[in-house]
């Protein structure tokens, strides 16, 4: 039993910098790479759920790991997670951290650029207009990719043009 806990301090700091590491590596590669294959997570929900999970298993699965370890690593990521949540109140780390929503359709008009940007394809977003029941191009307003991966549509009601609040972070291209 006290070898479940038995480890150097040396080990300590091993384990929490490549906690660190990990979980900074997991961010940026899912904000340069996309996000479209983890819908609904931000990059950031992604990165504390990919290192939980692994952290788990490999604490369960690996004699190499002690139970301490596993432990210091598995309080690392949720310190990290803890820690970014509240450095994202800050703009700059909020850019760095989360993707932005991004404008796919403008009225009736469609942004390739953006629908490239997004990993959207026409299909995609055609499916998703259906969903939202448009039965004509002109009852959209606008389209917007979202932070999750979601796709929002927002109908036409009226000629009145959307609150500038609605879309002040979206990102026209």
């Amino acid at each position: 039993m006290k070898e479940l806990f038995n480890t150097s301090w040396e080990t300590v700091m091993l384990i929490s910098t490549s906690a660190i590491g990990i979980y900074m590596a997991i961010i940026l590669l899912t904000r340069i790479i996309g996000k479209r294959s983890f819908s609904k997570m931000s990059s950031f929900d992604f990165a504390m759920t990919v290192a939980v999970g692994s952290i788990v298993a490999t604490t369960i699965l690996s004699s190499s790991v002690k139970l301490i370890e596993g432990l210091v690593g598995l309080a690392m990521v949720y310190v990290l997670q803890i820690s970014i949540a509240m450095a994202r109140r800050n703009r700059t780390v909020q850019n760095i951290v989360d993707n932005s929503p991004l404008l796919l359709m403008d009225g009736e008009k469609i942004i390739p650029s953006n629908l490239r940007k997004a990993r959207v394809t026409e299909g995609d977003l055609r499916s998703k207009l259906r969903e939202a029941n448009v039965t004509e191009l002109s009852q959209i307003k606008a389209v917007i990719f979202e932070t999750t991966g979601d796709i929002s549509v927002l109908h036409k009601e009226d000629d009145s043009p959307l609150d500038l609040w609605i879309m002040k972070d979206v990102k026209r291209e």
